[in-house]
């Protein structure tokens, strides 16, 4: 699935991180219909709702992160997208991808092989995996802030950064976690949904009793 002319300006990638991000879009297609690794009704509109969705959280991020952690990486958003930008310029040293469901393990693992990306593919739930020491945190779609704060705590160095795009009721969900949890954050505006943000998240600690 080519990318269109109109994302690959804001993509701003190589030639041979396109092709990579091309064959995970082909991949995504013929996998989708059985194992379900994004909603159906976002495919059409791929390379901006995922694909580019994903390269602006790394260009969000610390750039050259010795270890990024992505945790439920499901389809590889943004985790995998992230490890097949290994030849870009603010690309991480290491990348490891945490999912626990095998299937979409296995389609994890076969863009990494069909591409020569390079990645660590943990299939275990995040709060059973052997905690990561990560320099970057990332997380899609997968809890709200409270709950991924709990994910840090075991996963994230404490010098480290958690990056979380996150959607319209961000704010409701930074006032949440303010009730159970210290950290410094730093919002930076999604250039693929007005209403959707990227939190950049550190020095993130415990504070009281943690209820929900």
């Amino acid at each position: 699935m080519s990318c269109p002319d109109t994302v690959k300006s804001q993509l701003n990638v190589s030639r041979e991180t396109l092709d990579r991000l091309e064959t995970l879009a082909d991949l995504l297609q013929k996998w989708n219909p059985r194992i379900n690794l994004v909603s159906k009704s976002t495919l059409k509109d791929l390379w901006t709702r995922h694909i580019l969705d994903s390269v602006q959280v790394l260009k969000s991020a610390p750039a050259n992160a010795n270890h990024w952690v992505d945790i439920g990486s499901g389809g590889g958003f943004p985790g995998l997208v992230i490890a097949l930008m290994q030849q870009e310029p603010e690309a991480p040293q290491k990348v490891t991808l945490i999912e626990s469901d095998q299937r979409k393990c296995a389609f994890l693992r076969t863009v990494l092989r069909e591409t020569g990306g390079q990645a660590t593919v943990i299939s275990e739930r995040i709060e059973k995996a052997a905690p990561q020491n990560a320099d970057v945190l990332s997380a899609r779609a997968l809890a709200d802030l409270s709950l991924l704060f709990d994910f840090a705590e075991r996963h994230l160095k404490a010098s480290g950064q958690a990056v979380f795009p996150k959607g319209a009721r961000w704010e409701k969900e930074v006032e949440t976690a303010q009730k159970s949890w210290s950290f410094e954050c730093q919002v930076v505006k999604s250039i693929t949904d007005p209403e959707a943000v990227i939190l950049k998240v550190g020095e993130i600690k415990r504070v009281g009793s943690h209820t929900p």
